[in-house]
């Protein structure tokens, strides 16, 4: 039989992913949003951590024939992306995250000013108002539940409960969540400066107490026995949480400590990225449903600076003056981003103002607080 090249080039062509792409052009549009997320990734620097890996796996997820989606079917070896998927499924990969994010985190300004955690819960409404508007729209309530945990601006969070509630809408929850993380600097300043006065905003607070080393062991302790005694389903998150902050703080466990900081974390981001962009397939991303996400991620989000804003100034009223309504917009738990817009707002107002360590008392507050009504959705509304 005589080789044909243009016969054998056409056979590879009319097999290839190219012709598979004019089958099906939903596949092309899915590339070219995640070629529009790596833009942001790389160019903007919107969350590089995390929108690279999403936006990657996105790409690799709608590439056609590929096979890496691919379950275990008859003795047939899985795809590289169901297995790496496996990490979300179980909640594996937030929970890591959250060990990490413990190991970074300085709760000495929450222990110092514990009424930080009033603040911390109020920048929490976010969360049930777009549960509630998402329920008006016609959306389940475990997909409600999901989805208003945007407004908690903690992506682990926001992946673990749609990993459990909303499997579907998994790449839109997450995609909002960490993009609505990393506008922040653009989103709450106009909040802040509408919400608040411009004698409020140059109020100085007063130094933090000194915080014992014996404070800072006891409190992931503490706080890991009472939140998950009584809500049981916060274990994943809260559990990792305290145990990465124990290891950071118990003074005998620093290279434990460390490992979790930076490379446990490293690794688990990459494939945290990859696992949550290779749901985004145009079957259930391009859809209304994912617009309403969006709009409803953004409603979730502002609802929560205000909340956090509006108790900021209550505490203000009821202090005599001491408390800078500016750190109530922190209580959201994007650590440290919210607290330092806090303070570049108020040393906009005050050049003298020094907020910062103010601030992440209720940031530290909001990472609390999202976790727990991450367990009280997953609680009320979980399978």
């Amino acid at each position: 039989m005589q080789f044909s090249f243009f016969g054998a080039l056409q056979e590879i062509l009319a097999g290839s992913g190219f012709a598979a792409l004019a089958e099906d052009p939903r596949k092309l549009v899915m590339i070219l949003i995640a070629f529009v997320l790596l833009y942001l990734g790389i160019g903007k620097k919107f969350e590089p951590l995390l929108l690279v890996p999403i936006a990657f796996g996105m790409l690799l997820s709608n590439f056609p024939i590929t096979g890496l989606l691919n379950p275990p079917v008859g003795g047939s070896s899985p795809g590289m992306l169901w297995v790496f998927y496996q990490g979300v499924e179980h909640a594996i990969y937030p929970s890591i995250i959250f060990l990490g994010i413990g190991a970074m985190t300085d709760f000495g300004p929450l222990i110092a000013r514990p009424s930080s955690l009033l603040l911390g819960a109020a920048a929490q409404l976010g969360i049930f108002a777009a549960f509630l508007l998402a329920l008006a729209l016609g959306f389940p309530e475990a997909v409600a539940a999901a989805i208003g945990i945007i407004g908690g601006a903690d992506g682990p969070t926001a992946i673990l409960v749609a990993s459990r509630l909303a499997r579907d809408y998994l790449p839109a929850i997450a995609i909002a969540a960490y993009s609505y993380m990393a506008l922040i600097p653009m989103i709450q300043p106009p909040l802040m400066r509408m919400l608040t006065t411009q004698k409020e905003r140059e109020i100085k607070m007063e130094q933090l107490r000194p915080v014992s080393k014996a404070e800072k062991i006891i409190f992931p302790i503490a706080v890991a026995t009472v939140v998950i005694l009584l809500i049981p389903d916060t274990a994943p998150l809260i559990g990792m949480l305290m145990l990465g902050n124990l290891l950071r703080e118990c003074g005998v466990t620093e290279r434990l400590s460390d490992t979790a900081q930076n490379a446990l974390c490293n690794i688990v981001t990459i494939f945290l990225g990859l696992s949550v962009g290779c749901k985004a397939v145009a079957d259930t991303f391009l859809t209304w449903e994912t617009i309403k996400i969006i709009a409803l991620g953004l409603i979730a989000f502002t609802f929560s600076t205000c909340g956090g804003l509006i108790f900021g100034k209550v505490m203000c009223k009821l202090t005599g003056g001491k408390v800078n309504p500016l750190i109530g917009s922190a209580g959201v738990s994007a650590v440290p981003m919210a607290a330092r817009v806090s303070q570049v707002e108020g040393q906009k107002a005050n050049p003298a103002n020094f907020l910062l360590m103010h601030a992440m008392g209720p940031n530290v507050a909001g990472v609390i607080g999202s976790a727990v009504a991450a367990g009280f959705m997953l609680k009320v509304f979980g399978a």
